[in-house]
């Protein structure tokens, strides 16, 4: 099962992907990696990227890595913002819903606002952060592979809610 965990910047995708990636004994990535230098400058340049950038550059290499991984039948835990449903119908691609899960770290505006102030070395800025809640369509009914999980609570809590409500295996 490949487990991609959605939000907008600052939300704590990396984090929450990490922690529960080592929880569940599986690999993590982070889509941020696989930003070209030029999509991250322009970023940092408070320049939000397009849906044909992000598509062309960065979802390409994160599409050929999700598929290789679900190939092997690796499973594997993924941070990617995925804020549009378009952009999570990409991420599924052919592989479909019965191998992939999407754990949709929701938030607050300020709550958001108020950990990128306090978080270091990240190319995001928080002049962004409003793109982001603009460009973000909410998971509806439809994507009944979606789990919406709030960001309210602490890390480890909020794996343990993961592993709890999207019914992931952590014997």
């Amino acid at each position: 099962m490949i487990f991609i965990v959605m939000g907008v910047s600052g939300c704590g995708k990396t984090t929450i992907g990490k922690a529960l990636a080592k929880k569940i004994g599986c690999l993590f990535a982070d889509a941020d990696d696989f930003h070209p230098p030029a999509n991250v400058n322009k970023m940092k340049s408070g320049i939000p990227l397009t849906d044909q950038l992000m598509v062309k550059y960065s979802y390409s290499a994160y599409l050929c890595l999700i598929y290789r991984w679900s190939q092997q039948q690796l499973s594997a835990v993924l941070a990617c913002s995925a804020l549009k449903k378009s952009y999570r119908m990409i991420l599924l691609g052919n592989i479909g819903c019965g191998k992939i899960r999407v754990i949709y770290l929701k938030g607050s505006f300020q709550l958001i606002k108020d950990r990128m102030v306090q978080r270091k070395d990240h190319f995001m800025p928080i002049a962004l952060l409003q793109s982001q809640f603009d460009a973000l369509q909410e998971p509806g009914e439809d994507e009944n592979y979606v789990f919406a999980i709030s960001i309210d609570n602490d890390p480890s809590t909020i794996v343990q809610l993961i592993c709890t409500q999207s019914f992931i295996n952590t014997q």
